[in-house]
């Protein structure tokens, strides 16, 4: 749902910059409107120092994602936007596990995780070529 109506969005503005910018507002003000309502303990200075870089690279990505969602939605339809962007973070996942990145734990690649992550793939193509 997100990603087809980014991109109708993009289509009725013209602009796919500004509907992921408007996205992103949506999600702040949802953001804003949680804090308030559940009132989350604020993190202290010295634990918000302390957290590793890429802790906070989830916002660009997020960004990338709107974006791309804006874009390529109209061109490859809402099925094969999200297979794709589900079989890319399934490949990326599984690096991540395989080398115990990003604080996770490790979770060699198997021939089992390679098949499921195969058959993905083949969803991928099925959707997008059938």
């Amino acid at each position: 749902m997100q990603a087809s109506a980014n991109s109708n969005l993009r289509r009725r503005i013209d602009s796919a910059e500004f509907a992921a910018f408007f996205s992103i507002c949506g999600t702040i003000i949802t953001a804003l409107v949680c804090m308030v309502i559940f009132r989350p303990n604020t993190p202290t200075w010295e634990d918000l120092k302390q957290t590793s870089w890429w802790n906070w690279i989830g916002g660009p990505l997020g960004v990338i994602f709107v974006f791309a969602g804006a874009t390529l939605t109209e061109k490859l339809g809402a099925a094969a936007f999200i297979a794709l962007v589900v079989g890319g973070q399934l490949a990326c996942s599984l690096v991540f596990d395989h080398f115990a990145l990003m604080g996770l734990p490790e979770k060699a690649i198997t021939p089992q995780r390679l098949l499921g992550a195969a058959l993905v793939v083949a969803g991928v193509v099925c959707i997008k070529y059938l």
